[in-house]
């Protein structure tokens, strides 16, 4: 997934709140319905579903109408692209980090050749 994504920004901005945070963490467990997702939050359900609008927004969360219960569900692709996302910075992030260690050793070296 590259850097300017409107996907990933979407993602990440949904990601940035904790109770968008808890959702996705509840629901890696498991679909459930809005009223249980929504039980443990401080907060009526017109402010929660606003939150889950943004998470379906983000297409982190879907959502189906089982009777007069809405289930709600992990989109797992959204989650690996992030994730994909993540491993390309370690990636590159710990190929640099190896590039100074390599530096500094030869640095090193340098001053014991010296002495």
């Amino acid at each position: 997934m590259e850097n300017k994504s409107p996907e990933l920004d979407a993602v990440f901005h949904a990601l940035g709140d904790p109770t968008r945070r808890a959702v996705v963490q509840r629901l890696v467990q498991g679909e459930a319905s809005v009223s249980d997702l929504a039980r443990p939050f401080d907060m009526g359900l017109p402010a929660f579903m606003k939150h889950l609008g943004v998470l379906q927004d983000a297409g982190l969360v879907v959502s189906e109408k089982h009777g007069r219960t809405r289930t709600c569900r992990i989109q797992p692709e959204t989650l690996t692209a992030a994730e994909r996302w993540f491993e390309e910075q370690r990636a590159f992030w710990q190929g640099r980090y190896a590039g100074l260690d390599e530096l500094l050793r030869t640095l090193e070296q340098g001053k014991k050749d010296e002495t």
